[in-house]
């Protein structure tokens, strides 16, 4: 996204678990997505990034998004990823019905409907 001011764009406020590759470092990390936009996102982790490090992330319902570190304050950090993505996919349910057990049960859909529920 460049040079441009990019706090006004829209994002969406969530607490999703990504799994993130930082160039040059082995293995990947698991961070938390605190925001996510069209444009990038806001990652929390225990692993130390530094601005400008290219960044693969992999993000539910949406795959390996490439990107790089804009900015780093304590253990959050945001990432402007390369291409666009359509963030209201992450919040979709998994597809294939199996639940995402890694993400906060608040943020699941419920695996039965509660009428169907009643007729147990």
């Amino acid at each position: 996204m460049g040079n441009v001011e990019t706090r006004q764009v829209d994002r969406d406020s969530l607490l999703l678990l990504a799994q993130l590759r930082v160039d040059g470092m082995d293995p990947e990390h698991t961070v938390k997505v605190r925001n996510l936009s069209a444009g990038g996102m806001m990652a929390e982790g225990k692993i130390s990034v530094n601005r400008g490090a290219p960044v693969n992330v992999a993000l539910r319902n949406i795959g390996w998004v490439d990107g790089t570190v804009a900015w780093t304050q304590d253990n959050r950090f945001g990432i402007a990823f390369v291409e666009e993505i359509d963030p209201k996919l992450a919040r979709a349910p998994v597809a294939g019905g199996t639940p995402d057990l890694a993400s906060p049960r608040f943020t699941r859909t419920p695996l039965e409907a509660p009428d169907k529920l009643r007729n147990i």
